[in-house]
Formats: C-alpha cells, sequence, structure tokens
C-alpha cells in the first residue's frame, strides 16, 4: 500500500503550534488568540485540501513545459539544486513583491495578512488560489530546463522554510540577519506600521529585499494585521471580500482604461469606502470588539476531527474514488463556513448543518437500496419542514448555551 507520506506534515505542523502555544502561555505574552488562531488554521485546512487535489496538476504542467518548451536539458547535481533553490527564492520574491503592489495578486494573497496575530497559524493563511498564481511564476523554471521532479521536490523544501518564521518568541538571530528571512524579517512585513509596509518581501533569502531596496530592520514594535482590519471571522468573507471589493471599483468606473488601472493599481489607491458598501451587499456585519467569551467546545472538537479526518485523506488519497474525494471536499468546506459562523455567533448556522446533514443523506442515498433511501428522505424531509423552528431553536440554545 503505497501511502502519502505528506500527510504527516499536519501532526508535525499541530504539535509545533501547540508546543508555541505552550510557550507564549507559560511566559504570559499574549501572543496568541484561540478564536484567531481557529481562524487562521481554518484557512490553512482549506488550502491543504485544495494542493492536493491540484499537485498533480503543477507536475504535469512542468513536466509538459521542460519537454516540450525546455531551452536546456539540466540534470541533478549539487550544484544545479542550490542554483534552483536560489531561482525558486528569487522567483518567489518577485511574485511576493508583485502580489502587494497590483489589486490583482493581491485580492488573492490578503487572506495571509489579515490576522492580528503574528504566531505559527498564521503561517497556514495560504489559498490554493495563490498556488495557481505562483505556479505561472515558476512556470520559467521548466522553460529553462529544470526537470518536473526538481521543481517540486525543491518546492516542498522551500515552503516549510516559511512556517518557522511566523513566530514573535524567537528574537534576532545574529549573524543570520545578514542572509535569511529570520522572524524578525518577516514580522516587519506582516505588520502595519506606515514604516514596515511594503517590506521584506523575501521568503529564504534576505538578500533580495537588500539588492532591491524593499529591506527594513525591525525597530519600533511591530502591529499586525491589514491597515483597515477586517474585523471578522467568516471563512468565506475573508476568501472574497477584496474581489468583491476590486469588483464594486471596477464597476464604477466608465472607460476601459480606468478599469483596467484599477485591476492593476496599487491596493493603496482602491478607496477604503467600498469596503462598507460591499459588507452592505452581502449583509456582512463587523465585530468592532473581538469577542471575549471562551471558544466554543463544538468548534474545537469540529476543528479537532477535521484535522484528524485531513490526516487521513491525504494518506490513502490515491486510493480514494472521486466521489469520496468531491464529498469530503464539500463537507470540509460546510464544516469550516459552519466554525466562522458560529466564532461570530451567527443564527444563520442552522442552514449550514443542514447542507451538511443533506450532503450526508445523499451520500447514504447513493450507496444505498433506492427504495429505502427515498422513504428515510421522505420522512426526513417532512418532519424538517414541519418542526423547523422547534429545531432550530433546540439547537442554537445547544450550541450557544453559555460558556
Amino acid at each position: 500500500m503505497k501511502l502519502n507520506l505528506l500527510a504527516f506534515a499536519i501532526p508535525l505542523f499541530i504539535g509545533l503550534i501547540y508546543i508555541e502555544y505552550i510557550v507564549i502561555k507559560r511566559k504570559k505574552l499574549g501572543y496568541s488568540n484561540l478564536h484567531n488562531s481557529i481562524a487562521n488554521i481554518s484557512v490553512g485546512i482549506a488550502e491543504r485540501l485544495c494542493d492536493v487535489l491540484v499537485t498533480g496538476l503543477f507536475f504535469t504542467i512542468y513536466d509538459t513545459l521542460q519537454k516540450n518548451y525546455g531551452i536546456i536539458h539540466i540534470r541533478p547535481s549539487v550544484f544545479l539544486w542550490i542554483l534552483l533553490l536560489i531561482a525558486t527564492d528569487f522567483i518567489w520574491y518577485w511574485y511576493h513583491r508583485l502580489a502587494h503592489e497590483i489589486n490583482v495578486l493581491w485580492a488573492l494573497h490578503v487572506v495571509h495578512h489579515q490576522s492580528e496575530d503574528f504566531n505559527y497559524t498564521v503561517s497556514a493563511r495560504i489559498t490554493v488560489m495563490q498556488a495557481f498564481v505562483r505556479t505561472g511564476f515558476w512556470c520559467v523554471l521548466p522553460i529553462i530546463g529544470f526537470p518536473a521532479s526538481m521543481i517540486t521536490s525543491i518546492l516542498l523544501v522551500h515552503g516549510l522554510y516559511p512556517f518557522f518564521i511566523h513566530t514573535r518568541v524567537i528574537g534576532k538571530l545574529g549573524v543570520l540577519e545578514y542572509l535569511l528571512v529570520t522572524p524578525s524579517h518577516h514580522r516587519v512585513h506582516h505588520a502595519s506600521n506606515d514604516k514596515y509596509l511594503d517590506k521584506n518581501y523575501g521568503d529564504v533569502l534576505i538578500i533580495w529585499d537588500k539588492l532591491f531596496g524593499t529591506f527594513q530592520k525591525e525597530e519600533e514594535q511591530p502591529s499586525y494585521g491589514l491597515t483597515k482590519p477586517l474585523h471578522t471571522y467568516s471563512f468565506l468573507w475573508q476568501h472574497f471580500h477584496y474581489c468583491i471589493e476590486l469588483w464594486i471599483a471596477i464597476k464604477k468606473k466608465k472607460t476601459f482604461k480606468e478599469k483596467w488601472q484599477v485591476f492593476f493599481g496599487r491596493p493603496d489607491t482602491l478607496d477604503p469606502t467600498i469596503r462598507e458598501e460591499a459588507e452592505k451587499i452581502f449583509h456582512v456585519k463587523q465585530n468592532k470588539q473581538a469577542i471575549e467569551q471562551p471558544l466554543n467546545n463544538y468548534v474545537i472538537w469540529q476543528m479537532v476531527l477535521l484535522l484528524l479526518g485531513l490526516f487521513i485523506f491525504i494518506l490513502v488519497e490515491k486510493y480514494l474514488s472521486a466521489l469520496v474525494i468531491l464529498s469530503f471536499t464539500a463537507f470540509t468546506i460546510l464544516t469550516l463556513i459552519n466554525c466562522g459562523a458560529i466564532m461570530e455567533q451567527k443564527k444563520w448556522i442552522i442552514k449550514v448543518e443542514l447542507l451538511r446533514i443533506a450532503l450526508l443523506a445523499l451520500i447514504t442515498v447513493y450507496n444505498s437500496s433506492y427504495q429505502i433511501s427515498t422513504c428515510i428522505a421522505a420522512v426526513s424531509v417532512i418532519v424538517l419542514l414541519i418542526y423547523y423552528r422547534p429545531i432550530q431553536n433546540r439547537y442554537l440554545s445547544l450550541v450557544y448555551k453559555q460558556q
């Protein structure tokens, strides 16, 4: 049985996140908020799940480009592995910089900068949409001649390093500060202080920032998050708010040139009042103050079970049918939406719960006797229609009971 050993990255990262949390708690540093951490991990779960589904596609793209359009044919050697790592990091610098300077790219990258905490959970705030864009940048590597096997291997290493620089418990690292991107450098990058904006884009090597004039040392205490905080745990809104804001801004422009300038303009030129317009259209209500009550135990257990399920899913994904993959993906996304809504004390979460139940019912119907399953489904729908209000009230009383 051939298992996907990348699944073990999940318990490894969760273990490191827990160790950091214990250090923060024992030293009473106040660097971690459980609600924010759950929101961060939720984004990471969705990314890991979707990444499993598209990784094979990326390999195929690299392989096709290298075999059909590669300028030279590169064979692995120690020197070329090092050269590939440097080239990968150089391309990352420019992707990352442009993702902060161009609206359409910022719409995909903004999710990573929304957290007002800065700890290991923030490293999980990556979207699969970013992966597609990054792949477009990295496509230059197979065209140069690097084989797909080398590229995907180096991307695993290159993607592992940034996890360790998303922390406040590690100070400056002496001589390493001159060569590598350190936690101190990356704290600057995630800060919303004016002097820290648009600085330190490097991923592994800090030399690119020093070469291209975007380096900034950590001096004053950073404040984290967006310059205009989002104030929401909504899984969907965190992912799509800037796309919606960008669309509203483009619609307001009359000429193609003006629309083009918004689409490819800088994020700091977008009218900040558009956020309120978008929130009104989609009935999004900001939490002006942080939710201070203990994290709902129902959310905690859903996240634990999701992480366990994701570990098993990645481990055996080569043996899963298309139906199982699709069903698990849909159920996971619904659960992440559910958890975000519960943290915001939304009343409509009963509808998400019913969608999850309906999904499980459809899977049961597909895998059982047609007549029996149809009868069960019909009875369930009738009961729900008759007793929807009492069921809703009972559900909300259980979920939102006094913590």
